[in-house]
């Protein structure tokens, strides 16, 4: 087996240092010490973010989305592939970083997406910028450390407490949807959103699409008393709360 090579690292708030490895040509690897956060090969769970969120919302005109985390740009560029030309993405990335290999060695992955006229990306904590929409976001995706059990920066739990989840609810549309990645399932979370309001659906969805191997979670949380909280997703999986 190949062996990884170190491309970049970059120290993240709070301590710790990110590093982007590569194996071969065209595989790659972001990792936080001895964690991989993300992976080119795994894309399946990140890319379900986008498409079970806009499934639900529907198609409607003008719809703008806001996305925390860029990663690998899977789920900005699921999201893309499935909205029209209307639509408006805003990317919130914390770690300029990780902007930076997006337009670097990891623009073959990206393919273009951040020129698309539908994208704009801020170097930005997701916290500040939900927080400066009340009412804007017919959906806002997640996909933020390791999910509700953060990883990365303790920060990051902001997020996913009672004020912050209050705040994201607040800054959907009366249709909107909160949809939220993990590495795996959290009751304790499940919980937090039902308490702010929030109708909940979880989601177990493969790390490789149409593949064995490792399951990662999403929450589909929608504002209760909306149309959109009462319209289950299709497909398997579902498991109502």
């Amino acid at each position: 087996m190949k062996p990884w090579t170190q491309l970049d690292a970059a120290p993240i708030p709070g301590g710790g240092t990110l590093k982007l490895m590569r194996r071969g040509e065209d595989e790659f690897s972001i990792t936080l010490g001895h964690n991989e956060l993300m992976n080119s090969r795994l894309k399946g769970s990140e890319e379900a973010l986008a498409s079970l969120a806009i499934d639900r919302i529907g198609q409607r005109p003008s719809l703008c989305l806001l996305i925390g985390g860029l990663g690998m740009g899977f789920t900005l560029r699921a999201a893309l592939a499935a909205l029209p030309a209307d639509a408006e993405i805003v990317v919130a990335e914390l770690i300029p970083a990780v902007i930076a290999w997006a337009r670097g060695p990891l623009a073959p992955i990206f393919a273009g997406c951040l020129d698309d006229p539908r994208v704009s990306v801020r170097e930005a904590d997701v916290v500040t910028v939900i927080r400066e929409g009340p009412g804007r976001y017919d959906a806002i995706l997640l996909d933020v450390d390791n999910g509700p059990d953060g990883l990365m920066v303790e920060a990051n739990d902001r997020l996913y407490d009672h004020a912050g989840l209050g705040a994201a609810k607040a800054a959907l549309r009366s249709h909107g949807v909160l949809a939220v990645w993990s590495a795996g399932p959290d009751r304790n979370f499940t919980q937090r959103l039902r308490q702010a309001g929030f109708a909940v659906e979880e989601k177990t969805v493969r790390a490789r699409a149409g593949a064995g191997g490792a399951k990662h979670m999403i929450w589909l949380a929608a504002p209760k008393g909306n149309a959109t909280a009462a319209q289950p997703t299709r497909g398997a999986g579902n498991r109502r709360r």
